[in-house]
This record gives structure tokens, sequence and C-alpha cells, in this order.
């Protein structure tokens, strides 16, 4: 059976590249960093090398840099860490209302200890309007934080627009890049962001390797207490192998960004035409322009997305339903609802992320078992002949 592999939004493979560079910090190289002998010192090399990898990433400097161990703890350290940090302020926190979990679940939590925050409605598409986080902002807000770009519809924020109506405003300003980073061009300086998240294994990094970007001066409490790693941010020993990972699939990113980005755009945009095609009641979600180069995601009518998951899958193609993080979760996208769809077309979200090594042949094989397997799960649906009746 053929094997296609379509869900690179939820990880991309390791690049042989990565690989090897990584191999000698598995064995070679062991020596805690923060230790003063050679043996440690060889492995300090290697994180700071690192470190100034993931900086030219996004043109940042090099002490701006913090690694963690995940997209997730990056930006519950920034949610956390920078509005504990600015409480003197106020205990008021402005989010979109399509963040990732790790923002949304963030700032319920603070909302325990006093924080109340405001979610910023989107549009159709999944866009924020600058407009919108203007008139949220208050005098008591200690944070503002929009995702760069959507992992579940591909949408990609106006970022420069809101961190230039934060600064107006003299409020801190985190923006979610983990999927963005590694994918189109991310520039801190251009954009004037305060402090973003960024996740390795959305560019071809090990997973369990990522980064937070905190713009100097830019006040953020720790969020793991205990040692002096990473200037005293994130205490805890160094996943030495994992961020010198992270750093040359930063460096490769750097490199090929141009490349990736105009191949498999096209693919993507074929993928949308030929899939919207395929079958009637698709409908494509995200912004049709506006959206990341390898991402591309539906609702299909009268479907549940698990249900299409496993059926694909039972024809060795991969694909996701919504967030890796939610997938499992069996209940509609909060981005999806936010964007106003309803709760039943919700359901039946499906999302592809491609890679440069998909082909087109894998797209062929896709519109060659998708019509089929979404009419045999559409005639068990209690709600799809009904359609036909009226």
């Amino acid at each position: 059976m053929r094997r296609v592999y379509l869900d690179h939004i939820a990880g991309t493979p390791l690049h042989p590249e990565v690989r090897e560079a990584m191999l000698p910090y598995l064995g070679e190289y062991f020596g805690n960093p923060q230790s003063l002998h050679s043996f440690g010192q060889e492995s300090a090399q290697g994180i700071e090398e690192a470190r100034e990898k993931v900086a030219l990433l996004i043109n940042a400097e090099p002490e701006e840099i913090y690694f963690t161990s995940s997209g997730t703890e990056s930006n519950n350290f920034a949610i956390k860490g920078i509005a504990a940090a600015h409480r003197k302020k106020g205990a008021h926190l402005v989010l979109s209302a399509v963040e990732h979990q790790s923002v949304l679940h963030s700032a319920k939590n603070l909302e325990k200890s006093g924080f109340h925050v405001t979610e910023v409605p989107v549009d159709r598409h999944g866009l924020v309007d600058p407009e919108a986080v203007i008139n949220a902002i208050t005098g008591e807000t200690a944070l503002v934080s929009v995702l760069w770009a959507n992992g579940e519809v591909g949408t990609v924020e106006p970022v420069e627009s809101i961190a230039k109506v934060c600064r107006e405003k003299e409020v801190p300003f985190h923006t979610d890049a983990v999927d963005a980073a590694g994918n189109i061009p991310v520039d801190v300086k251009k954009t004037g962001v305060d402090s973003l998240s960024l996740s390795g294994n959305q560019f071809y990094g090990p997973s369990g390797s990522a980064a937070l970007y905190l713009k100097k001066g830019t006040r953020c409490l720790p969020l793991i207490d205990g040692g002096i790693q990473e200037s005293g941010k994130r205490a805890g020993s160094e996943n030495l192998a994992g961020i010198v990972g992270l750093g040359k699939a930063a460096e490769v990113a750097q490199r090929e960004l141009p490349f990736r980005a105009g191949k498999i755009k096209l693919l993507r945009d074929s993928l949308i035409e030929r899939l919207t095609q395929a079958s009637d009641r698709v409908i494509l979600t995200g912004h049709p322009e506006k959206r990341l180069p390898h991402h591309a995601s539906f609702c299909i009518e009268f479907v549940e997305g698990e249900a299409m998951l496993l059926n694909l899958d039972m024809k060795g193609i991969a694909a996701a339903s919504g967030s890796a993080c939610t997938s499992r979760a069996l209940k509609a996208s909060h981005v999806l609802l936010a964007m106003g769809i309803d709760h039943a077309t919700a359901q039946g979200s499906l999302v592809f992320g491609l890679v440069e090594s998909n082909t087109s042949d894998d797209i062929d094989y896709l519109i060659e078992v998708f019509p089929e397997i979404i009419e045999r799960l559409r005639q068990m649906s209690p709600l799809y002949p009904g359609l036909d009746k009226s």
C-alpha cells in the first residue's frame, strides 16, 4: 500500500544535516555546559553557536534567545512570565480568539490569580483586526498576545501592525510564531515584537527543541525555578543535542527558506484547487491568500474529522483534523467556531501540511481516494440523506 505523509503541521522529519550535527552531542560531547572544565566548555560552545543560529533566523541578538523544551513551554513562559512581571501596571490580558491552547490555557490559569482576559474576535478567514486590538487595550493591560500564523487554518496575521499598536500603547506584545518561524520570513526587529515563541519540529529540527525570544529590556519572570541556566531565565540542565539540532535546523531554514516556500506553495495551491473540486460541500478554511505556503485546510460537510482521518489512514494517508493538540479531543475547534463556522461543519475539519519531499504524485493519490471515502461516510450520516430529499 502506498504511504503518503501530509501531517507536517504536527511535526516535520529530521533534516539529514540536523541529524549529523546532533550525533556528536549524543556521545562524544556530553559534559555539563555549566561545568568549568574543558568537557563542559565544549558543550557550552555548542549551545552558544546554536543560539547565534536561531537568532539569525529571526534577526534577533543571541542574548535575546532562551532555549526551552517546546513551543508550549515558550508560550507559557512568555504569557505567565511577562504578565507577572507587569502585574503592578495591571491585571489585564488581550488575546486573539484563535490562539493556541498553550496561550489560552496560560491565560485561564492567570485568571485564577486575579487577571482578566479580553479575547479579540477574528473575521471569517481568521484574521485579527489591529483596530480591535486597539479597542481592547486599557490602561491596565499587562500583555497582548496574537499568534503570527495559525496552525489550524494557515492564516498569517498582521503582526507588524499589531506590534505597532502595542508600542504606541506601551504594552508588551508576544506572538506565538511556532507555525511561522522557519516556514516564512520572520524578522523581530522589523516587526517590533517584544517576545516570540518558535519550535524546531516545525522546520526539520528535533522534537523537544524550542526557544523564546525576549527583546532586550523586556521584563519576564522565570517559569521554572532552579539554577542559573539560560541567564537565570530557565533553570534545568540543557537538552544539549536538541539545542544543537535546533541551531542547525535554523541555519538550514535560513539558507533554504526562499526555495522551500516557492516549491511547496505550488503543490499547496494544486491540492486546494483539486480537493475542493473532488467532492461537493468542501470548504476551504483560512485566508485564501494570506496563509502559510505549506498549509491547506478544509471543512467537509456532513462528515466527521475523526472518521476521515481513520479512513485516509487505511489508505496510507496521514492528515490531521484541527491542531495536533486537539485532534483527539473530539470536539469542534475553537478556531473554526471563532471564524463563524457552525459546530456541525467544524466537526468535519481536515488539515494537510506539506514539505519539500511531498510530490504531485502524493496529491494525485489523495485526490484518487478522497471522493470515495467522503461519499461512503456521507451515506452513513443521518444528516446527508435529508439534504438529498430537500
